[in-house]
């Protein structure tokens, strides 16, 4: 693994135990899907890209826009569904005809594959990539060179 790749798994561990609360991007003090992401920016590049605007628990299902796979687009660099590493965010659609609006971080591949994200529920945790999950799998992005940022 590159030494990015370590920074941002580490990064990603960091935030496990983090209570979920919807809209939130603190570190130990409550985030969710999203913020762990824009957090784990924060810890690799220092700042982050954009501040997402205020959104619902229902995202974006009422229009059927993929807000969260756009902004994904706009920061992340896209790659193939078949071809997970270590350090990729993951998109996930939870229900059929929904719009994508769960993210998680890849922490492991192979026979132990995991990933951390923020769960209503159960705050920050590493889970196994077991089928019920990969099956929901819509995107997968890696973060880009410090040097782009």
């Amino acid at each position: 693994m590159s030494v990015m790749v370590n920074e941002i798994v580490a990064e990603a561990r960091a935030w496990i135990g983090t209570p979920y609360v919807h809209q939130q991007a603190a570190k130990t003090a409550g985030c969710d899907c999203l913020g762990l992401v824009r957090g784990v920016w924060r810890g690799v590049y220092g700042s982050e890209p954009e501040r997402p605007p205020a959104y619902s628990m229902d995202w974006s299902e009422p229009q059927g826009e993929e807000r969260l796979w756009d902004a994904a687009l706009r920061h992340l660099r896209a790659k193939p569904l078949d071809a997970p590493e270590v350090g990729d965010v993951v998109l996930f659609r939870m229900r059929a005809g929904s719009v994508a609006k769960h993210l998680g971080i890849q922490t492991q591949i192979g026979s132990q594959t995991a990933f951390v994200h923020a769960y209503s529920g159960h705050g920050v945790v590493e889970s196994p990539m077991s089928a019920p999950w990969a099956r929901r799998i819509v995107a997968r992005f890696e973060f880009p060179n410090k040097e782009v940022c």
